[in-house]
């Protein structure tokens, strides 16, 4: 009997409705041969920043994305971006959904949108959903998925896409180690003794980029969808990060998300329940680079710098959404304590970087 996928929705959050008289109208007057029958609106729970909406007329379903509410910084969030991506990329890598249309008409839905496919199966977070027989074997297949398909995204011939059109391959390390020192030292709420040191050794250990590769850049589980049985990733979602830049910063990000038994609790915990990849069975991190070096045929003998470089971009990441708290930007209890992560992720990173590689 498939999986069949319902958890992943909700009944749409209160303030965040969208008018489904104005967005069925648009949609019959772009999309031909929509069943009839009025338009259905549930809402995805996964707690990514950008709305993401299931829109169902009949048996027809679709997937809408849009910004989040309020002021956003310029540049993120890019509705057209991602749905060029995902033109370019859906054509060379099944799991990127196929996108449908995208709008910047603003009266639709409030803010630019796009549409596109509805992609059915199992969803990971945290924890398995209870319909899965959790196993070693399972997990260590899961990690062998996860591998498998970052170097089927790497392997994609990029120059055969327009992707080169939004992405600055040349010099990418060295832009983004500096511009997250930029953003650290913006955000800085308080002095972390080791930090010093750490930005130093950033800066003086950027290696040089000998290849450029399609990267999504927040590669993780809550991302992804698997088929029933988890042998494969049927969807992979969130490209708004994505680029052409260098591959192994990817598979540094994917690293800093994949914690293992041995890690510090307050890493481990991240922000409230422990990751999966805790589990028996699945690889560790050194095994998940080994992986991926045997079946890419790249060379990872400086990957201890991008493992750095990722808990660290982890760190800003955390210490802009505690700056935002500190000053009342927000007042979400969840960010209270998360000056403690930064600290943790601050003095992983510097254990992390003088390690043998």
């Amino acid at each position: 009997m498939p999986h069949q996928m319902s958890s992943d929705t909700i009944p749409v959050r209160k303030g965040e409705e969208l008018n489904l008289t104005v967005l069925e109208h648009f949609l019959r007057s772009k999309i031909e041969d929509l069943p009839n029958g009025p338009l259905e609106l549930l809402q995805f729970s996964a707690g990514h920043s950008n709305l993401t909406y299931q829109i169902k007329i009949g048996v027809w379903e679709a997937v809408l994305r849009r910004p989040p509410l309020g002021p956003v910084a310029p540049k993120a969030h890019d509705m057209e971006r991602e749905y060029k991506i995902l033109s370019e990329l859906n054509p060379v890598y099944q799991a990127a959904p196929k996108p449908i249309l995208f709008s910047n008409q603003l009266e639709v839905v409030g803010s630019p949108f796009f549409v596109m496919e509805r992609k059915k199966g199992i969803v990971i977070d945290t924890a398995f959903p209870k319909e899965v027989k959790v196993t070693k074997e399972l997990c260590e297949q899961l990690s062998n998925v996860m591998v498998n398909k970052l170097v089927e995204l790497h392997s994609i011939d990029h120059s055969a896409t327009r992707l080169g059109e939004i992405s600055k391959p040349n010099g990418f390390i060295k832009r983004q180690v500096h511009g997250w020192i930029g953003r650290y030292d913006r955000a800085m709420t308080e002095e972390i003794p080791s930090v010093d040191l750490l930005i130093k050794w950033l800066t003086t250990h950027i290696p040089t980029q000998s290849e450029a590769a399609i990267i999504h850049y927040d590669y993780k589980f809550n991302n992804a969808m698997f088929n029933e049985d988890i042998t494969d990733m049927v969807g992979l979602f969130d490209w708004e990060m994505s680029t052409v830049g260098d591959p192994l910063a990817d598979l540094g990000v994917a690293l800093g998300y994949w914690t293992q038994a041995n890690d510090p609790e307050q890493l481990k915990e991240g922000l409230g329940t422990a990751s999966l990849t805790v589990q028996e069975g699945f690889f560790t991190r050194n095994q998940f680079i080994e992986q991926y070096a045997k079946k890419s045929g790249r060379d990872i003998t400086n990957m201890n710098f991008y493992l750095t470089f990722a808990y660290f971009k982890l760190a800003v990441i955390c210490q802009q959404i505690y700056y935002r708290y500190k000053k009342g930007q927000t007042s979400d209890i969840r960010f209270a304590n998360l000056n403690y992560k930064v600290k943790t992720l601050i003095e992983h990173a510097t254990i992390v970087a003088h390690e043998k590689p």
